[in-house]
């Protein structure tokens, strides 16, 4: 069985630094819950810290925006544009492998899966959007539904003239100026 990666010490102290101070400077995002018991949960998920680290190091910028319906801590990727770290990528491993020539580096569902984390859905990202704007030179996929994914195409979002827009294109398709926006409940 594999072994969950983890951070040293001296990186999970820097990485908890980074994210206390991204919560108290944007605490609109997270009315209702402090630092302590955000940082407590933390602590006691090694495994979730590594993907949360993962998220800060591609350029996600992770930010509490709230807990779910089972009360967990719901971690979103909050930078102003697509994560500059998973850009150019294709939707998922089957749009990858199916592409003939000029392959991106990877495919978002896959490089989430590697990182632990969950492409936002349209509705999360919808949410995301009340505390935006978000992805105004930028678009992200966003996990799409089987029905059309089986078509051969996937969903992305963006934020253009006051609005968030949801569209479509083939899952084998990447552009330098998309890459995906990620969650991790904790």
């Amino acid at each position: 069985m594999k072994r969950a990666p983890t951070l040293k010490p001296a990186e999970q102290k820097k990485l908890l630094d980074t994210l206390q101070a991204r919560f108290e400077k944007h605490p609109r995002r997270h009315t209702g819950l402090d630092w302590s018991s955000v940082q407590k949960r933390l602590e006691v998920s090694p495994d979730k810290l590594w993907s949360l680290n993962e998220m800060e190091r591609t350029g996600g910028e992770p930010d509490v925006v709230g807990r779910d319906a089972k009360g967990q801590q719901v971690f979103m990727d909050c930078s102003a544009e697509s994560p500059s770290g998973r850009r150019s990528l294709c939707y998922d491993r089957e749009a990858l492998a199916a592409r003939k020539e000029a392959k991106p580096k990877d495919s978002a569902v896959g490089m989430a899966a590697d990182m632990g984390i969950e492409l936002l859905t349209e509705d999360e990202y919808r949410e995301l959007q009340e505390f935006g704007p978000f992805d105004t030179k930028t678009s992200s996929w966003l996990s799409t539904a089987s029905d059309i994914r089986t078509l051969g195409g996937a969903i992305f979002g963006d934020y253009r003239y006051g609005h968030v827009f949801v569209y479509h294109n083939g899952a084998q398709s990447y552009y330098a100026a998309r890459g995906f926006r990620a969650s991790l409940k904790v």
